[in-house]
């Protein structure tokens, strides 16, 4: 994203609230320096100035940095948020001008917990789980034209050695990827700490549990399980209207992919091998014409799952006896991960 939008709203003491026009700036620190001068140049003497923005991918994120270092109070929302807010508003109109306007009005009838820098090693486990999947991609698609070349007639040696050496580098990057996530796991005790403790959940490996953490940052900005489930995608979507409309229900996937993505096998090893998630799993698909309707209710299960023993800082004990020292924690990861399917 080069550009982004901005509009300032100031209320008065009386709860009036007035709008500047919205303006576009350039995606880098000039553009920055000037969305700074433009404010000075609007704002009027009044309550404490705020910036608020939405977390759209990682594109927000260098003028929040910006704004940080110069000690501005940033807030920024999750999009499944700011996404309630413009359905109270009955806003149908979808532009980046229309939406600057919007979160602005968000930011000054709203309260928000003002947002901080994340810790460095999630970011950094978030640039190379992203880069591992996307070599992971990369490595899928040179599979497929090697399936392809085997079943040609006459395709030149060059070609299928050079299919051939790109898929080894890749296996080598991939490698160094896994090393450099571990490496980094290693350096943080507390963080190392917490993950051992994910790791007690059948079916959860290092790489989902470092995505997943560096997804959502920690789970910092999430204040429930049902605003993760939205985050990732895995909130229901009906379709029905009276009796003349009856669509089948399905999830959204308008949220983070790669959170997706990194529980799609764990979640079907913790069908055959997790004993309470195996039981949730049979249960589901015995009334679902489809299979696939339990193996993403076992995904959304354990992220809710991961997101309770994170904020617990507990470990997943599967077999619990009721009136056990741990029934307490067990009862409460149970509870917060079974409210959603």
């Amino acid at each position: 994203m080069t550009t982004f939008s901005a509009c300032l709203c100031q209320r008065s003491e009386d709860g009036a609230l007035t709008f500047s026009k919205a303006v576009n700036f350039t995606n880098e620190t000039k553009g920055y320096n000037q969305f700074l001068r433009w404010v000075k140049s609007v704002i009027t003497v009044g309550p404490e100035l705020v910036f608020l923005m939405e977390a759209t991918g990682v594109y927000y994120e260098k003028l929040a940095y910006h704004l940080h270092k110069i000690n501005k109070t940033v807030h920024v929302v999750l999009p499944n948020t700011s996404k309630h807010y413009f359905a109270s508003l009955n806003i149908k109109t979808k532009t980046d001008l229309v939406d600057a306007r919007v979160l602005s009005r968000f930011g000054a009838e709203r309260v928000h917990k003002p947002w901080l820098p994340p810790p460095a090693a999630l970011l950094q486990l978030r640039n190379l789980t992203r880069y591992y999947v996307q070599l992971q991609e990369q490595k899928t698609a040179l599979g497929n034209i090697k399936h392809s070349k085997d079943s040609s007639q006459d395709v030149q040696s060059f070609i299928i050695k050079s299919n051939k050496g790109l898929i080894t580098e890749i296996d080598k990057q991939i490698a160094k990827c896994l090393s450099e996530i571990k490496r980094l796991v290693e350096l943080d005790k507390q963080l190392k700490v917490k993950i051992k403790k994910l790791a007690t959940i059948k079916g959860i490996g290092l790489i989902t549990i470092v995505t997943i953490l560096a997804e959502t940052m920690g789970f910092e900005q999430f204040h429930s399980a049902k605003q993760l489930v939205s985050y990732a995608g895995y909130d229901v979507v009906q379709r029905e209207s009276g009796t003349s409309i009856k669509g089948k229900t399905r999830i959204s996937k308008k949220g983070n992919r790669y959170i997706r993505n990194a529980l799609y096998f764990p979640a079907m090893v913790a069908c055959r091998y997790n004993t309470t998630l195996k039981e949730t799993y049979l249960r589901i698909i015995q009334k679902k014409s489809s299979k696939m309707v339990g193996q993403v209710a076992i995904q959304r299960k354990l992220l809710v799952l991961i997101y309770a023993i994170w904020k617990n800082d507990s470990e997943f004990i599967e077999n619990y006896k009721a009136g056990s020292p741990d029934h307490k924690t067990e009862a409460t990861q149970d509870s917060s991960a079974t409210e959603l399917l």
